[in-house]
C-alpha cells in the first residue's frame, strides 16, 4: 500500500440506511459515518429531517443570505448522504426495501408499529436479509404499557430520574426540578445505539447473523443515573437536588466571584488548608468545624457562605491564577464562546471547518473520538435535502429513466 494514501476507516465497507430524524437516531448515524460508514440519510422530499427548521440560527450563504440549514440539523448530520424519498407512498416503500438489500444496518425512530404499516419492520427487511442488523429507537422500547407513547428527551429527564436531581436544592432561591441544558437523554440512546450496532457487526463477523437492536431513550436515561441509582437500589436512600454541591465533599461547587464563576473542588484537607491562606482567612484551617471534609460537609451551611463572601472579593482570572498555583482543583465556568476560544479546547482541534455547497467553511464541532490508526474523517458535510438523490439511486441499480419516473411520482426528490 502506498505509504502517502491514508488508511481505511474502522468501518468503511459498511452500509447504514438511516430512516431516522431528529436527535438520537441522527447521533448514533453521524458516529458511524464519521468512523467511515456510508450513512443513507432517508428524508421526507419537500421537509426533509423535522431539525431543519428548528431555527434560527440558520447557515449564512456565501451572500449572507440565510439559507434553510438549522445549526441544530447540522450538529447531527455530518458525513452522511441525503435520499428524499416519501416512505408513506407504497413505491417509496419498495425503494427502501431494494435500498436495504445493499446495506448492512438500518436504523429507524419511528414509533412503535410504523415501520409494520409501511412493510420496513425488522422482521419484514430481515427476511430478506438475515445478514441485516435493524436498530430500532424509541421513548419507551418496542415491550411495556408505555410502548406505543411518543417519547421525547425532556419528558425522559423527568420519568427517568435525572430532574430529581438536577437543580437547586430545596428551601434555596431558584429551587426545583430542572432539566439539563442539552438534550442528553436523546443523545445518551444515540452512543448506546452506536456500541449496539458495533456489537452486532461484530457478532455477525463471526457468525454471519444479523440481530434486531431495540433501544429506548427511558431505558438509557436510567442506566445514566449511574452512581446515583445504584446508591438508591443498594442503599435505600433516594438522592435529591444538591444543586452545584457535592454531598460527600465541602467546598466542591461553583462559586460567584467579581466578574464571573469558579468551580473549586476541594478533594482533601490539605488542599483545604491551602486554600484558606489564598483566602486571607488560615484560621478555617484550624476551626473544629473545618478542619477535616467531614467535618465540613457537617457544618457545610455555615462554611459555603464565609467562602462565598470571600469569593466575591477577586476577578476570576486572579482566583484561578492562585488556585492552580497551589495546586487547587479549579475550573472557570464558560460560556459558549469562551469553550471554543480556550486554549486546550483549540489544542485538541474541537472545532473543524467542513466544505458546504452554501459555505467555504462550515464550522462543526470535532468528534471526540481519536484513533491512532484509523482516525475520524470529515469527508462530507451535513448535506442539503435530497442532495445525493440520484447518486445513491444509480448505485443501487436504477436507470435514470426509472429515477425520472418516481421523481414525476413524487415518490422521490
Amino acid at each position: 500500500m502506498n505509504a502517502s494514501l491514508p488508511s481505511p476507516q474502522s468501518l468503511a465497507g459498511v452500509r447504514v440506511l438511516d430512516l431516522s430524524r431528529v436527535l438520537a437516531g441522527p447521533w448514533c448515524t453521524q458516529t458511524l459515518a464519521d468512523l467511515g460508514a456510508d450513512v443513507i440519510k432517508i428524508e421526507r422530499p419537500g421537509s426533509g429531517d423535522d431539525t431543519r427548521g428548528w431555527g434560527p440560527p440558520f447557515l449564512r450563504d456565501r451572500a449572507g443570505g440565510e439559507t434553510g440549514e438549522s445549526a441544530y440539523y447540522l450538529c447531527a448530520n455530518r458525513n452522511k448522504r441525503s435520499l428524499a424519498v416519501d416512505i408513506a407512498s407504497s413505491a417509496g416503500q419498495a425503494v427502501i426495501r431494494r435500498l436495504a438489500r445493499d446495506c448492512d444496518v438500518v436504523v429507524e425512530n419511528f414509533k412503535v408499529g410504523d415501520m409494520a404499516r409501511y412493510g420496513l419492520d425488522a422482521d419484514s427487511l430481515r427476511t430478506a436479509d438475515p445478514r441485516l442488523i435493524y436498530c430500532s429507537i424509541t421513548g419507551y422500547g418496542q415491550t411495556g404499557p408505555y410502548a406505543r407513547r411518543p417519547g421525547y428527551d425532556f419528558a425522559m429527564q423527568g420519568l427517568g430520574g435525572l430532574m430529581s436531581v438536577t437543580g437547586e436544592r430545596d428551601g434555596l432561591p431558584g429551587a426545583g426540578p430542572q432539566k439539563v441544558g442539552v438534550a442528553v437523554a436523546d443523545l445518551f440512546t444515540g452512543m448506546y445505539a452506536t456500541v449496539a450496532i458495533l456489537a452486532a457487526l461484530r457478532h455477525r463477523d463471526a457468525t454471519g447473523e444479523g440481530q434486531v437492536i431495540d433501544m429506548a431513550l427511558l431505558d438509557a436515561q436510567v442506566a445514566m443515573l449511574a452512581n446515583l441509582g445504584s446508591q438508591y437500589l443498594v442503599g435505600g436512600s433516594v438522592p435529591h437536588r444538591m444543586g452545584n454541591g457535592h454531598p460527600s465533599i465541602v467546598p466542591y461547587q461553583a462559586f460567584e466571584t467579581a466578574d464571573g464563576h469558579v468551580i473549586l473542588a476541594v478533594g482533601n484537607d490539605a488542599q483545604f488548608a491551602r486554600f484558606c491562606a489564598i483566602a486571607g482567612h488560615p484560621e478555617w484551617a484550624d476551626d473544629p468545624r473545618f478542619t477535616r471534609n467531614a467535618d465540613r460537609v457537617r457544618n457545610r451551611a455555615a462554611l459555603v457562605p464565609l467562602i462565598a463572601g470571600v469569593m466575591q472579593g477577586r476577578g476570576r482570572a486572579a482566583w484561578l491564577a492562585a488556585l492552580e498555583a497551589a495546586g487547587i482543583p479549579c475550573s472557570p465556568v464558560n460560556g459558549i464562546d469562551e469553550v471554543f476560544a480556550d486554549p486546550q479546547v483549540r489544542a485538541r482541534g474541537l472545532q473543524v471547518n467542513i466544505d458546504h455547497p452554501e459555505q467555504d467553511a462550515l464550522p462543526m464541532v470535532a468528534s471526540p473520538l481519536r484513533l491512532s490508526a484509523t482516525p475520524v474523517r470529515y469527508r462530507r458535510a451535513p448535506p442539503m435535502l435530497g442532495q445525493h438523490t440520484e447518486d445513491v439511486l444509480r448505485e443501487s441499480g436504477w436507470s435514470a429513466q426509472e429515477i425520472d419516473e418516481l421523481r414525476a411520482q413524487g415518490v422521490v426528490g
